[in-house]
């Protein structure tokens, strides 16, 4: 790891798809040992099923759409400009209520977690990733999952 500034142009493919839409990876483990930042578009009616994390803490700022974000006992109801914290053991969900995709600039520290993307767009490319897979893919990247991630679509 260098100590060179890391910029990211609009036009760049870093990242991955995730139900066709894209998730850019801005930093990743590759560039800093403190955090990775992605610019996630999440897919109408998309639920991430609520989980926890044990060391990692993620933070959410959207950028776009609407989301209802359930931490802990708190139900946000999120909309651009919205910001949210999440230190390790918070249960939490991110759900886009809309019709329309929205999109979060969100960050994972420690940094690593954009393996777990790497990961789950493969699982996902099939279509329904098997369940055993993913739950593996999960344990091994720090999240215990509570309910199921669903989707309208």
């Amino acid at each position: 790891m260098g100590a060179e500034a890391v910029i990211r142009m609009p036009d760049e493919n870093n990242g991955v798809m995730l139900r066709g839409h894209p998730m850019a990876f801005l930093v990743t483990g590759e560039d800093t040992r403190h955090t990775s930042m992605f610019d996630w578009t999440i897919p109408a009616g998309f639920v991430t099923g609520r989980h926890v994390h044990r060391v990692q803490e993620e933070t959410f700022y959207l950028l776009e759409g609407e989301c209802v974000w359930h931490v802990g006992e708190a139900t946000v109801q999120a909309t651009p400009g919205t910001f949210l914290f999440i230190p390790p053991g918070v249960p939490h969900n991110i759900t886009n209520v809309s019709d329309k995709p929205a999109r979060v600039l969100m960050t994972v520290s420690p940094p690593g977690h954009e393996h777990y993307f790497e990961e789950l767009a493969k699982l996902a490319a099939s279509g329904s990733p098997d369940p055993a897979a993913l739950a593996d893919l999960r344990k091994r990247f720090d999240t215990d999952q509570l309910t199921t991630l669903t989707t309208r679509s």
